[in-house]
């Protein structure tokens, strides 16, 4: 887990912190995409470590939020300060994954913890539905995007979920830390 933080750490010295702005079509460039900005990453990994914390069904509703937030996103509407609550969402995301160890298989916990997972990533759906190709290229691009997504959200779930607690404890407070670190940025 040390090398895990470690290597989120390096990567971020050495990337930009946001890859939101204008993408390009095609399958690697979508594939890719999500592993450019930092928060892109982290985002991914929080939705995999919130729902190794508190349930898979998170990963559905994180995909119910993708499809939302990018249409929503595709279709020109911009949410004002977007970066800034794209990079807060991480930590939000992180901060739910504490707080599942109060309220273990709590069913109110568990459907607000969907709905919050669902927006968080909603917003960064948005974002990416602002920047995603507009021509025949688009449904390469997003197929490729949500696949590297998926592998990455599903294998820190897959992961942390054969973990011991205190990994997924770690690796929650280093997301919350770094989520707000990223929200100065903005």
């Amino acid at each position: 887990m040390k090398r895990f933080i470690a290597l989120l750490l390096a990567f971020s010295v050495g990337s930009a912190a946001m890859a939101h702005g204008s993408a390009t079509g095609g399958a690697l460039a979508g594939a890719t995409h999500p592993l450019l900005g930092f928060d892109h990453l982290l985002m991914l990994i929080a939705v995999g470590t919130a729902a190794a914390s508190i349930s898979s069904q998170l990963l559905l509703w994180a995909l119910a939020g993708a499809v939302v937030g990018a249409a929503v996103g595709f279709s020109g509407f911009q949410l004002g300060s977007a970066e800034l609550l794209a990079a807060l969402a991480i930590s939000v995301l992180a901060g739910i994954s504490l707080l599942s160890w109060r309220f273990p298989n709590n069913f109110s916990a568990n459907k607000i913890s969907g709905i919050v997972v669902a927006a968080a990533v909603s917003i960064h759906a948005m974002l990416h539905g602002l920047e995603a190709p507009k021509d025949n290229t688009s449904l390469i691009w997003w197929s490729a995007a949500l696949f590297s997504s998926a592998v990455i959200a599903g294998g820190t779930y897959l992961l942390l979920k054969k973990s011991a607690i205190a990994y997924r404890k770690t690796a929650a407070i280093t997301l919350l830390v770094l989520g707000g670190a990223l929200s100065f940025i903005h």
